[in-house]
């Protein structure tokens, strides 16, 4: 199945890097040295959060914000994130 959301990604302050959190995943976050590394660690932190959220709650995740509806500061951007998660029958 595949998920896509909105990240934000904001460049520090100190040049060090790229921040980056999903507005629409509470506490789901990432950083990176450069914008492609923000990107594909933000891609793996909302992998694991949406697999958490659908193996704990059953399914019930969040609506995804429009990507223009984000109001973005002069040092953010804000890119789509796509997720495939593979489901596997149950081993029990």
């Amino acid at each position: 199945m595949t998920f896509t959301y909105p990240a934000v990604f904001t460049k520090k302050e100190d040049g060090t890097g790229f921040h980056a959190f999903f507005p629409d995943l509470e506490m789901c976050e990432a950083d990176g040295a450069d914008l492609e590394d923000a990107i594909e660690n933000a891609r793996d932190a909302a992998q694991n959060w949406i697999s958490v959220e659908l193996e704990e709650f059953e399914g019930d995740l969040p609506f995804a914000t429009h990507v223009d509806d984000i109001e973005l500061a002069e040092n953010q951007v804000a890119k789509q994130i796509m997720v495939k998660i593979k489901f596997l029958p149950d081993s029990d």
